[in-house]
């Protein structure tokens, strides 16, 4: 049986402005319930013009939180950021199926690799299951570029930033990668642009990883 995909109408409650053109948006939930990982689609009232994001916030959250990357030449991206708190916006979900199954959050050792803001499902997992053993690996450009990185426990947390010698690696995720010590049933979960994936993917099968145990999220 096929579930009914519903529109609804959800009210801007805030807009947190991040580094480097990035921002939070603060919508109201309502009664949405949501798996952590996935999507929703969103775009403002009365408009064709829609995008996917994954959710930012936790499931406990009474609002619902997305992380947005501000595209110049982007239509939906432009419209959320000159959106004014109490403006209605249209949003549809959730979906998708890139999520911890139950029986793996305790006994599976878990690896997250992200590229820009494809590291909001993963603040998603991080707030949803504070005993989550897991290391996530976050490539990104600039220092600043590490979206609320302070939110997470220590240790939990690597920043491989490539055009300025600050974080904690210089240079690409994908190189960071390829010198990790990877366990073969590792369970890997990999978002961001879809060059990264596709190299990571490489790296991973060919340290052993099973393909099974490779789980990923294209943000084009």
């Amino acid at each position: 049986m096929e579930t009914q995909v519903v529109r609804r109408q959800v009210t801007l409650l805030q807009r947190r402005e991040l580094a480097h053109g990035s921002f939070v948006l603060r919508l109201e939930r309502g009664d949405l319930d949501f798996e952590p990982g996935q999507y929703v689609i969103v775009g403002p009232a009365g408009s064709i013009d829609r995008r996917e994001y994954s959710v930012y916030s936790a499931p406990d959250d009474p609002y619902l939180e997305l992380l947005i990357k501000d595209v110049p030449e982007g239509l939906v991206s432009r419209a959320l950021r000159s959106a004014e708190p109490g403006s209605p916006l249209e949003l549809e979900g959730p979906f998708g199926y890139f999520t911890i199954p139950e029986e793996h959050r305790r006994s599976r050792r878990l690896l997250f690799v992200a590229t820009g803001t494809g590291i909001a499902p993963f603040h998603c997992f991080a707030r949803a299951y504070p005993d989550l053993e897991y290391l996530l690996l976050h490539g990104v450009r600039y220092a600043a570029e590490r979206h609320e990185h302070a939110s997470y426990p220590a240790g939990r947390y690597l920043a491989c930033v490539t055009q300025e010698r600050r974080g904690d690696y210089h240079g690409r995720v994908t190189r960071y990668l390829e010198q990790l010590a990877v366990e073969s049933d590792t369970l890997c979960y990999l978002c961001g642009n879809c060059d990264m994936i596709f190299e990571a993917f490489d790296i991973l099968q060919h340290r052993g990883v099973d393909p099974e145990n490779l789980h990923a999220e294209v943000y084009y």
